[in-house]
């Protein structure tokens, strides 16, 4: 059995929970959630908290008890507080602006790179150089911060590019000249 899986999902107040045989819906103060549930899973409610718990005693269910625990504790996470990721753009010339629903990227390119924001995402930009993503779906904010790291990924060698706030590259040393 799966200890993750067997540990209860606290509901917060304001809060309201759905359960169907197939999904989660969670709705919450920033917005609403629908989560599909894997097979051989059901959600049960006690004492204001959520419970997963296989449909039948089967070994295998255990993995699949702790991942739905899992993304129903993330929609219940994002609908409250949401979710957050920020990135750095390192080098000289390099920037970026929001231009409505896109943002228009600097990255040493012979043209500007242009990235849509999709639905449910905001970006924040402080000094043309730092991007804050924020959203209420973990999968969705992550995807679009590695899409938008993507774009420049770090360089090791000058340490230039698109990297998360924080992240530690490691310095290669070019080839010396002897």
């Amino acid at each position: 059995m799966s200890r993750i899986g067997k540990k209860p999902i606290p509901i917060p107040s304001g809060v309201k929970i759905n359960i169907s045989a197939e999904a989660v819906e969670v709705q919450g103060p920033k917005g609403k959630l629908r989560q599909p549930l894997p097979a051989g899973i059901v959600f049960e409610t006690e004492d204001g908290k959520l419970l997963a718990k296989p449909a039948r005693e089967d070994r295998e269910l255990g993995k699949f008890q702790g991942l739905a625990r899992s993304l129903v504790a993330n929609a219940v996470t994002g609908v409250t507080t949401g979710f957050k990721k920020e990135l750095d753009i390192v080098g000289i010339g390099y920037r970026a602006e929001v231009k409505g629903k896109q943002i228009q990227f600097a990255l040493g390119y012979s043209h500007p790179v242009i990235f849509d924001i999709p639905q449910g995402i905001e970006v924040a930009i402080d000094k043309q150089t730092h991007l804050v993503i924020t959203g209420i779906d973990n999968q969705l904010v992550g995807q679009v911060a590695a899409n938008i790291r993507s774009l420049r990924k770090p360089d090791p060698y000058k340490q230039k590019g698109i990297r998360y706030t924080g992240e530690q590259l490691k310095k290669k040393v070019g080839k010396t000249g002897a």
